[in-house]
């Protein structure tokens, strides 16, 4: 991984020449955030810049953001995204606090449940021999199951997280439960949220992506179980 690589390098001569710890710290901090993006890029995971949050707010110039360090920073971040690691280095210098997302919909789609839910069906899932793939947590709320993209062939069949649910009633048949597909995104690790959570890997992006299909039920079983409500609307920057 050569950006992580030098990145690295840097900041090692930085503190033997005479830099302040507190400094280094910092540059490791950095050192530690690329080296977890390139992780995802090298796994296919393409990546864009997303808003950071500041004093608990948004760094965007949105008025009463509703969703605060959890939106990418261009409008155009479907054509941004990309696994290239030089790209992805550079927008990490330019700004160090910068969180990440990755749009579903192209390389893999994300089961999104509450953290309660995720955890259960993790437990079944390994109890019955089946892999989960790509694990992420949205700090203490929500887990992400990265999976296979959808086929166009069954684009009938599934729904895109900017509505509740379509067709109607599948938000009875899938309380709690959100499928991000194409059009939509989720934060990578290792953003921070506004509250000081991170996002975190429970399961690294080497895993091979599985069958949505394949965790569907299990994931739908676990969240009627914990109890979770259906979800509101999503909101995208547009």
């Amino acid at each position: 991984m050569e950006s992580a690589g030098k990145v690295d390098a840097w900041w090692r001569r930085w503190l033997r020449l005479g830099g302040r710890p507190d400094e280094a710290d910092a540059a490791a901090e950095r050192a530690r955030r690329l080296r977890v993006l390139l992780d995802a890029a090298r796994a296919g995971f393409p990546v864009a810049p997303a808003a950071h949050a500041v004093d608990f707010t948004c760094s965007c110039d949105r008025v009463g953001c509703p969703a605060p360090a959890q939106h990418p920073l261009s409008f155009a971040w479907q054509s941004q995204a990309t696994t290239d690691f030089d790209q992805i280095t550079r927008w990490l210098v330019r700004d160090p606090d910068a969180n990440a997302i990755t749009p579903t919909g192209r390389v893999h789609d994300v089961l999104d449940v509450p953290t309660e839910a995720g955890r259960l069906a993790l437990e079944r899932l390994a109890e019955a021999g089946v892999a989960a793939g790509p694990v992420a947590a949205l700090g203490e709320d929500r887990w992400f199951f990265f999976t296979t993209t959808r086929s166009p062939l069954d684009e009938d069949e599934w729904w895109t997280s900017e509505l509740d649910s379509h067709p109607d009633e599948a938000a009875d048949e899938h309380p709690g439960l959100r499928w991000h597909t194409r059009g939509s995104y989720v934060l990578l690790p290792p953003s921070r949220l506004a509250d000081g959570s991170e996002v975190t890997w429970v399961r690294g992006p080497d895993h091979p992506l599985p069958d949505p299909l394949r965790l569907l039920d299990v994931l739908t079983d676990a969240c009627a179980e914990v109890g979770a409500p259906a979800l509101g609307e999503q909101w995208l920057i547009r």
